[in-house]
């Protein structure tokens, strides 16, 4: 008897209009293009970290490397969205390599300062800051507001500990990323 319900359901559903063609009253998913282009993995990571997805950025990054190879611009990417997923040491391993690689790049070098501060290294980051600061003419606030709070915590250690960090990751092309520490975040919500 329990049978009989779902015979009855099973065959309502095969009489539907439904099914996998497109209808007047419903969405449906447009066709796909074989002949279009894919959109760059670098685009696509600098939306998702914009809408803070990092770990989808992350794979979006990884995307753009397997089709234009690990390049300056690539690594700082994808060490940008190790920092923001708190992976610190491997944030510092690719934006070293991406400084290395790309030895202009101010966004790469900021996001590397980025890292530094968040691990303690003061000194380091804040000299990884002017060089940003240089490279970029100053014409970016967050790397020279990263550089103030770097200095300022290397003049009075206890600085930071007291007043609330805020430390921007940079990217090229438009938008910035805010790194915030837990007190900041936890005073947010």
């Amino acid at each position: 008897m329990r049978a009989a319900p779902f015979v009855m359901i099973a065959g309502l559903a095969a009489c539907s209009a439904g099914g996998f063609a497109e209808t007047g009253d419903r969405v449906f998913a447009p066709s796909v293009d074989p002949r279009g282009k894919a959109v760059d993995g670098l685009v696509v990571g600098h939306r998702l970290m914009d809408a803070n997805e990092p770990e989808l950025a992350l794979e979006a990054y990884l995307r753009a490397a397997a089709d234009r190879g690990l390049d300056g611009e690539v690594l700082s990417a994808i060490g940008s969205a190790n920092l923001a997923l708190g992976r610190l040491g491997q944030a510092e391993r690719q934006l070293r390599q991406a400084v290395e690689s790309d030895e202009v790049s101010p966004e790469a070098w900021n996001n590397l300062g980025v890292v530094l501060m968040e691990r303690g290294k003061t000194a380091e980051a804040s000299e990884v800051f002017r060089r940003a600061y240089a490279l970029d003419n100053g014409e970016s606030d967050a790397i020279r507001d990263n550089l103030r709070l770097a200095l300022a915590k290397m003049r009075d250690p206890v600085y930071a500990d007291v007043e609330a960090t805020e430390y921007r990751l940079v990217r090229r092309g438009q938008g910035e990323y805010l790194i915030q520490n837990a007190q900041q975040e936890a005073g947010e919500q």
